[in-house]
């Protein structure tokens, strides 16, 4: 993969941050947008802004044509069977909250279990535990290893006869862990449970098959791949979409309104109440036509040895605690001791390198390694090796601020 290269379709990576040449390590939290993705949604406002699905004039055609293309696209992504299995949100929170709420809260019941993981990012977590009070069912975590793994066993263990749910996160937000999803999806299936997925930090990064993973529901945003902000996915097995219930009611998602009852609309579109997100999902759509056209088996190939080198160098650095197993996603946590982690993204931004430093919404997991925040540097298909010599450098810079020589 030409870095270079890539790095020119992204504008705003060429510019300097307090007095340094950008060094933007915080894709996790959100992707920068290529000038491809921009441009489409510019377009959308400037040629043929338009609501969809109920106009018949020009401009809603075209909305319309644009809104659905986008959905296509998110299928073929992702080697859904249909488009009627792609429902369009506002990102993978909202997806979550959409299972949970009209799944869950219907097919959970008091002596039931909601199987999870330490490691989950709260929006994979809180839904549950608010299913969990609602109904009296019993939330249970499989456990983790040092390392930040799971074990299959304990993973066998931990799911039972009970266990109507099981929710867990493909590739951990602060570890990088990468969970064996479709054996959990395997073993969730022999106890008649469900499994549902937390894809926001494993479809920017990885080819995704949810046929081949067979999930039951899979959730992912669009503004960590390259897309909007505002605009997300729920994929779900359509005989288990069809017998839910939508969350939200009101335009567009009626087939017909009485004054007593309604009827709603066909899938996905029962899902999708109010005007939605159209230049999100346009934007989306151009956002997947870069990445198909980059590759995903090179994005992750590129990722990988970024990830890599960055695990290798932060390693020989000396006053440094790496969280997470070896093997990885595009991502590395860390602290330095002695230093609180926004003190180090502090500094580390007035050398222009912008990285997380908090909880990074997962709370649970940050008690279990005993600490209160760390600092995450995440990759993205524009980094470089070149960047995480920079992250080092601003990382010594860090210790020598604050008076630590090791």
């Amino acid at each position: 993969m030409d870095e270079a290269l890539i790095k020119r379709h992204f504008p705003i990576l060429d510019q300097e941050v307090n007095g340094h040449p950008l060094v933007y390590l915080d894709s996790g939290a959100t992707s920068q947008k290529p000038n491809t993705v921009i441009d489409a949604i510019s377009t959308y406002y400037k040629e043929y802004n338009s609501n969809v699905h109920r106009g018949v004039h020009t401009l809603g055609t075209m909305a319309t044509e644009g809104y659905e293309n986008a959905r296509e696209k998110a299928r073929q992504f992702i080697n859904a069977k249909s488009t009627s299995e792609v429902i369009f949100t506002r990102g993978t929170t909202t997806s979550l909250n959409l299972v949970a709420q009209s799944y869950g809260r219907a097919k959970v019941h008091e002596g039931d279990e909601i199987v999870i993981t330490p490691m989950e990012h709260h929006a994979n977590l809180i839904p549950w535990q608010q299913v969990a009070k609602l109904t009296g069912a019993t939330l249970k975590y499989i456990p983790m290893q040092e390392d930040g793994t799971l074990s299959l066993e304990d993973i066998k263990e931990t799911i039972t006869d009970q266990t109507k749910i099981v929710a867990v996160t493909h590739v951990s937000n602060v570890l990088g862990t990468i969970n064996p999803v479709k054996e959990i999806a395997k073993i969730a299936h022999e106890h008649q449970a469900v499994i549902v997925v937390d894809g926001a930090q494993s479809t920017p990064h990885m080819p995704v098959d949810v046929q081949d993973l067979d999930v039951d529901f899979y959730a992912f945003s669009g503004h960590k791949m390259l897309g909007p902000t505002g605009i997300g996915v729920l994929y779900g097995k359509q005989d288990l979409l069809e017998n839910m219930e939508p969350v939200e009611t009101g335009g567009d998602m009626i087939e017909f309104v009485g004054l007593y009852d309604s009827t709603w609309k066909e899938l996905p579109w029962k899902f999708e109440a109010g005007t939605p997100t159209i230049a999100g999902a346009i934007g989306l759509g151009a956002a997947i036509d870069f990445l198909n056209q980059v590759g995903m088996d090179e994005i992750h190939a590129h990722e990988n040895e970024i990830a890599t080198y960055a695990l290798d160098v932060l390693s020989e650095v000396e006053g440094i605690s790496i969280y997470g197993p070896k093997k990885r996603g595009g991502l590395v946590t860390f602290n330095i001791e002695g230093v609180h982690p926004h003190d180090v993204s502090t500094v580390l931004d007035a050398e222009g390198i912008a990285v997380r430093a908090g909880h990074h919404c997962a709370q649970p997991l940050m008690k279990c390694l005993n600490v209160s925040a760390t600092v995450r540097a995440s990759f993205y298909l524009y980094n470089t090796k070149d960047d995480i010599d920079r992250l080092v450098e601003g990382i010594k810079k860090t210790k020598e601020f604050f008076g630590h020589v090791f």
